[in-house]
């Protein structure tokens, strides 16, 4: 398997000039956490929830010591500053951004992951960003290939006739959903947003040629936060 494989196509992205706001909206609203930032289909930085985590509008940004600074390069405090209080994308963003091609092989993905310490990678052909690689794709797929046999050219071909097939739907949620193919069967991970969409979602992997089965894996977001609801009763125990 490679990344073309796994990858979730239709990423969901931000342009430089993205707002902070925007940024924020755009990753609740997609159940997302992170963003390539793209500038003529080019990957030139990324921005996830990490980089978000710190800023001065929640008092949460960092404020080091007067000895560190002192032993702090002007660069890294520089871009710690960018961070906690830029307001565009190109100002939060990292802009040192591993990717890798849509051949990359999915064992060097898995390794690049792990050794870099970082939770997704981007995917790009011919220098355009095509997908995106998280540590749940490579485990979406080891749980499809534990019991079906290696992805063939037809399971390939389905892949791409599904996303084909979103795309020109107008209910479709760009992003939210990852189709791993393995001997036919399609299985669907990811965000349902909600319970028709996930019927249209499994209704136009069925209607794929080939298919043989559908998987629905996809989560179902809870419309009720439940640390919103303290004063509910505990559920009743056996």
């Amino acid at each position: 398997m490679n990344a073309a494989d796994v990858m979730t196509p239709d990423v969901i992205c931000a342009a430089p000039d993205t707002s902070l706001g925007e940024l924020v909206h755009l990753m609740l609203d997609n159940h997302i956490s992170a963003l390539p930032v793209v500038e003529r289909g080019r990957v030139v930085g990324i921005i996830s929830e990490g980089d978000l985590l710190r800023r001065a509008e929640t008092g949460t940004d960092y404020r080091p010591s007067r000895w560190l600074e002192l032993i702090t390069s002007a660069d890294r405090l520089a871009t710690d500053y960018a961070k906690s209080h830029g307001r565009k994308a190109s100002e939060i963003m990292t802009h040192d951004v591993v990717t890798v091609a849509d051949t990359t092989p999915l064992d060097e993905i898995a390794r690049l992951l792990e050794h870099r310490r970082i939770k997704r990678v981007p995917v790009t052909r011919d220098g355009k960003l095509v997908g995106i690689v998280s540590r749940r794709n490579v485990l979406q797929a080891l749980a499809c290939r534990l019991s079906a046999p290696p992805v063939t050219a037809d399971d390939k071909a389905i892949r791409t006739a599904f996303y084909q097939e979103l795309r020109q739907r107008a209910w479709a949620v760009g992003g939210s959903v990852n189709a791993v193919v393995a001997d036919g069967v399609v299985h669907l991970w990811g965000i349902a947003p909600d319970e028709a969409q996930r019927q249209a979602i499994v209704a136009a992997a069925e209607s794929v040629a080939g298919v043989r089965a559908v998987e629905d894996h996809m989560d179902h977001p809870s419309a009720i936060d439940p640390m919103d609801r303290p004063n509910w009763p505990s559920p009743a125990r056996p």
